[in-house]
């Protein structure tokens, strides 16, 4: 467990100040820049750790630190070095800062901001880039994380056993302000959070520049999430930036980079087509944190999914905890007797089987052979909080070529390195529920990409003046879902003529078809436009050669890691073989008085406790203090059954192969009694077509606000009614229509 609470021995203030957050987004990436305002209260030097979270696929880029009048700012150093320089700068009595990745996971940071005298201040400024993930939308999705969650450690990984105490919340002593900047080549439509904002102001007649500021008084009690909507969304841009003028040109930061962002358009025709097989696999987490909500969230979504299936796929699930368990030994052909089994086992599912261990569940599922003709499809549900999300995620690339891989994150903590990066590697797509977002929808759209085809042999062929050569850095792209979007960062070098333009091709196929988009795009750079896009091409390509090496394990290549530190440093990226570093050259006098050693973490809600034991770890000289409820826990309450949602009483009754049955149960379901419902069908109508028809007039009347969530069974169900050429469909209709009080087409009903 890696912990985070507010800790200070005798309760005195934390000695963060303030917080100010400087967003710059340029079309799908951005720059945040933070500014974090300390102080030391003690009376007694002290050293400070600093541990926050970060966007999985974050690269920080600038790091330095204000002491009083004095400004040191950090270098990025081969990992080792860093350490090593930073320990010599402290027992000399020096101000050290060290900033690094964790060996673990890329989305945590530790920060030591070294030794502050009694009464200083200091000032750290902190800078990353990050793409921002496309949302079902088209909305892009930008979130300033509040919390860091425990993280689980499996037994066996580094870690100690620390515990300390813990203060609520709500006695956060440090305010937030937050500001952001936006450009595109396309106008900006909108701007949406989730947390009060002052109104959009435009910087340009085209719109495509606009800012936005967080209300005052902001708490910094969540995660302040930003949505950033642009028209015409689906049309291919490329943004070109200018190189470092300072750097060599020929070299990544020196030459002018280009960053081309896809987000094919699916044809209608194309997403009526749902495929009818497929291997469907579902990973529930069922550790401890997954508790109340989550889980019943989590069993109604199985309720739905399994509906949703197609006759003739085979599927399984799987949940897991410090141990695993499967309801099947291996997947199974979908029938009404294998979806019910695996119903009642899900309807049984608590969240009890303490910590979160999900690479053992990953190789059982690997180790089976994938079944021939069904495509397989590994639905991935947890609340993030591991600690070995690196192997995790390279199991998953490992087995890419497979399968396709949909992740759902759950809860304000999920790890975005973790569900990013499984959706990314397996070829799938990610989503997070956070708040008050009902799940289902959500885990129904990925269902929808997994049934449908995907974009397939993505080509990109570019057309440059004869002076220009370009070196891709992206990894090639294998596909595309629909509402998926893709960024291709390339150098460009050589000198292009005054006013030159590009052309880049894109070509794929979707569902057979083949398909191509042409981008005209200017080579002139924007002016001003920083380095987010040359930071995050170097930060892809590194991500890419860590990869590599990490596939190599046991015969590590210096020359793949060699090539890293130098992009690492020449970018000012960090990687995972670097650090910052920063040493304040003080006048050689020890610091006197003894160390103090604080954590200072960021706030978090506060979370139940119970008896039972805490898990206890450390990571980068991180002490940790929160304690989790442990399995052990348990409360022989017999709890109330609240009353089932009106929609799962009525899907709960679905037979696997679409449709429903007559009987009190139905009825009950559509708000009639048995004799209302027997009594109206139309003479000689089957019974089962009556019941069918009868629920489908029910969702359509009175359930379209959820139709996300119904749309794939209903589809079934007009598929069996289809085969079964019953003769008084339309007399059906309109009884039903009579007996529900609705107006529901025929046409609508799609039968």
């Amino acid at each position: 467990m890696i912990c985070c609470g507010l800790l200070t021995s005798g309760k005195e203030p934390v000695p963060l100040k303030s917080v100010e957050v400087e967003l710059e987004v340029r079309d799908h990436v951005a720059t945040v820049v933070s500014t974090l305002n300390y102080e030391n209260k003690e009376d007694k030097p002290l050293e400070a750790v600093f541990v926050f979270p970060m966007p999985g696929d974050a690269a920080v880029c600038h790091f330095s630190a204000t002491i009083g009048q004095t400004q040191i700012v950090a270098e990025v150093k081969e990992k080792q070095k860093a350490r090593e320089e930073y320990d010599d700068a402290l027992s000399s009595g020096q101000q050290a800062f060290l900033l690094e990745e964790s060996d673990q996971s890329p989305d945590i940071f530790s920060l030591s901001v070294g030794s502050l005298p009694p009464g200083e201040s200091a000032c750290i400024r902190l800078e990353y880039v990050t793409e921002l993930a496309a949302q079902a939308d088209e909305g892009l999705r930008f979130c300033l994380p509040a919390v860091l969650n425990p993280r689980y450690h499996p037994q066996g990984s580094a870690g100690g056993s620390v515990q300390m105490t813990s203060v609520p919340t709500s006695l956060v002593p440090y305010s937030l302000s937050f500001s952001a900047r936006v450009s595109s080549p396309r106008p900006v439509s909108k701007v949406e959070s989730n947390c009060p904002l002052d109104p959009l102001e435009y910087l340009n007649t085209e719109q495509s520049q606009a800012t936005v500021k967080l209300a005052a008084g902001h708490k910094f009690d969540r995660d302040v999430e930003l949505l950033i909507y642009y028209k015409d969304a689906h049309q291919p841009t490329a943004v070109v930036e200018a190189g470092q003028t300072s750097a060599k040109p020929g070299t990544l930061m020196g030459d002018p980079v280009v960053m081309l962002s896809l987000y094919p358009e699916f044809p209608q025709a194309v997403m009526s087509s749902l495929a009818s097989c497929g291997e469907f696999v579902f990973l529930l987490d069922r550790s401890g944190s997954m508790q109340r909500d989550r889980i019943k969230s989590a069993r109604d979504t199985l309720l739905l999914l399994l509906k949703s299936l197609p006759m003739g796929c085979f599927f399984n699930i799987y949940s897991f905890g410090s141990s695993h368990e499967h309801i099947f030994p291996k997947s199974v052909e979908y029938n009404q007797e294998t979806m019910e089994e695996a119903l009642k086992k899900v309807g049984e599912m608590e969240a009890n089987l303490g910590g979160t261990e999900i690479l053992r569940p990953l190789k059982d599922i690997y180790s089976h052979a994938c079944i021939p003709k069904q495509p397989r499809q590994l639905f991935v549900f947890t609340d993030g909080e591991v600690g070995n999300t690196k192997e995790v995620i390279n199991l998953v690339e490992k087995n890419s070529g497979s399968h396709r891989c949909f992740s759902f994150g759950i809860g304000g903590g999920a790890s975005s390195a973790l569900i990013n990066g499984l959706a990314k590697e397996g070829g799938g797509h990610a989503q997070f529920i956070t708040g008050t977002d009902r799940m289902q929808p959500k885990v129904m759209q990925s269902l929808r990409f997994a049934l449908q085809p995907a974009v397939m042999d993505i080509s990109v062929k570019w057309d440059l003046p004869k002076e220009v050569s370009v070196t891709v850095l992206s990894p090639p792209i294998t596909s595309l879902f629909q509402g998926q979007r893709s960024l291709i960062y390339a150098q460009l070098t050589g000198q292009s003529p005054e006013a030159a333009e590009g052309s880049v091709t894109v070509k794929y196929s979707l569902a057979g078809h083949p398909s191509q988009n042409k981008l005209h795009f200017s080579l002139k750079p924007a002016e001003d436009s920083g380095l987010t896009v040359h930071r995050l091409a170097a930060r892809t390509l590194i991500r890419s050669l860590e990869m590599e090496e990490m596939e190599r394990r046991g015969q590590p290549d210096e020359g793949v890691k060699k090539k890293v530190v130098e992009l690492s440093v020449q970018s000012g990226v960090s990687s995972a073989f670097t650090a910052f570093i920063a040493v304040k050259k003080g006048n050689g006098e020890t610091i006197q008085g003894p160390l103090v050693r604080r954590n200072v973490p960021t706030p978090m809600p506060m979370m139940a406790m119970c008896g039972g034991g805490a898990y206890g770890g450390q990571m980068m000289g991180m002490t940790s203090g929160f304690q989790r409820r442990s399995s052990k826990c348990s409360l022989d309450i017999e709890p109330q059954q609240p009353p089932r949602d009106p929609l799962l009483q009525l899907v709960s009754l679905q037979k696997a192969s679409g449709s429903w049955e007559l009987d009190s149960a139905l009825a009950a379901a559509v708000g009639k009694t048995s004799e209302e419902v027997e009594n109206t069908k139309p003479a000689s109508e089957n019974k089962e077509v009556w019941a069918t028809i009868l629920a489908l007039i029910w969702l359509h009347g009175f359930k379209m606000d959820a139709q996300e969530e119904w749309e794939l069974l209903a589809m079934k169900a007009v598929s069996w009614l289809r085969a079964q050429n019953a003769p008084r469909v339309t007399e059906c209709v309109e009884a039903g229509n009579t007996l529900l009080g609705c107006k529901v087409q025929k046409d609508a009903l799609g039968i």
